[in-house]
């Protein structure tokens, strides 16, 4: 086992999703000790943090996240709340002791959340994180093809689910594909419960993006190129891997260079700030540079809330 990774110990913050759970094995595969876990009650009861430790054999129980960050050997947290509006509380005391942190899917609901994570990571934080999308095999192989034959006549790409908790996979999926860039966005429609939404990039390139219509459904894209058609749907049994494999040697310090300059990090989250100040214009296009998205705002407590119902079969 690399000595840098086993020196760099784990900590599991808020256990809400299936995350916590999935990542572990992957962490521990990879050469990472995961020592510790602390959740803040969003989705599961108390006690909860206590059975997830003993079960999957994590030495450290940590009451508060201040305590965890307090540790010595925690180096890196990793925040699995699914109320991404703690995000930036979460991760505040590990960045204030230099600790490295992985933000899980959507990284902030708000633009000045974004912009406090813009602001440690220029003081220097080591901060990554977001969609598994960004990394999957087959996004980085289209992609890969792209960059070599040029920019498609036209993408389709789409989820289900919702609009943002699982809608930035999309984001995430065509801003892998198609590269950075993204300068403005429009909120075309919505049938049957599907936003409809439109990216345009700086070099001309578009692409559409199907999200939500509450039932689950594969990560797909449809590229027309200029010869040709093709069809792609992501192996979700890949994602984690290729998600963690891509960013644990940046956040444990092996390489000094992030996978994504953090403004191509952020990107995804952007331009869903921007869909939504265009669906509050009538379907506007809307800059990504544009301040009126500091109004824009996917509350991130509300689906908290949603999200524990459905869980725990809670009737709201």
């Amino acid at each position: 086992m690399d000595s840098q990774k086993n020196s760099c110990g784990i900590g599991l913050v808020d256990l809400d999703t299936s995350h916590p759970q999935a990542w572990l094995s992957i962490l521990r595969r990879l050469g990472y000790a995961v020592i510790g876990v602390c959740d803040g009650g969003t989705v599961y009861p108390p006690g909860y943090a206590a059975e997830f430790a003993r079960r999957n054999d994590v030495p450290l129980l940590f009451d508060t996240v201040e305590d965890m960050a307090a540790h010595p050997d925690v180096k890196i947290a990793i925040v699995h709340s699914c109320d991404w509006d703690l995000h930036t509380v979460r991760a505040a005391p590990f960045v204030t002791r230099g600790k490295a942190v992985l933000i899980d899917k959507p990284i902030a609901g708000r633009l000045d959340h974004l912009e406090q994570f813009r602001a440690w990571h220029n003081a220097g934080a080591r901060i990554t994180g977001g969609s598994s999308l960004r990394f999957a095999p087959e996004v980085r192989r289209l992609s890969q093809r792209i960059e070599r034959d040029g920019k498609p006549r036209m993408l389709l790409t789409g989820c289900g689910v919702d609009e943002f908790n699982y809608g930035i996979h999309a984001y995430s999926m065509v801003a892998g594909i198609l590269g950075p860039g993204i300068e403005a966005a429009r909120h075309v429609g919505i049938q049957r419960g599907v936003h409809q939404i439109e990216l345009r990039w700086r070099d001309g390139a578009q692409a559409l993006l199907w999200v939500g219509g509450k039932a689950w459904l594969p990560f797909y894209a449809t590229v027309v190129h200029t010869d040709s058609v093709e069809h792609l749907q992501v192996n979700v049994d890949t994602l984690y891997d290729a998600l963690l494999e891509q960013v644990m040697p940046y956040l444990s310090g092996v390489v000094d260079r992030a996978p994504l300059p953090f403004e191509q990090l952020i990107e995804p989250e952007m331009a869903a700030l921007a869909v939504q100040c265009s669906l509050q214009r009538a379907g506007e296009w809307v800059s990504l540079g544009d301040r009126a998205i500091a109004r824009a705002h996917y509350d991130g407590a509300v689906f908290g809330r949603s999200y524990r119902a459905a869980k725990l079969g809670i009737e709201q």
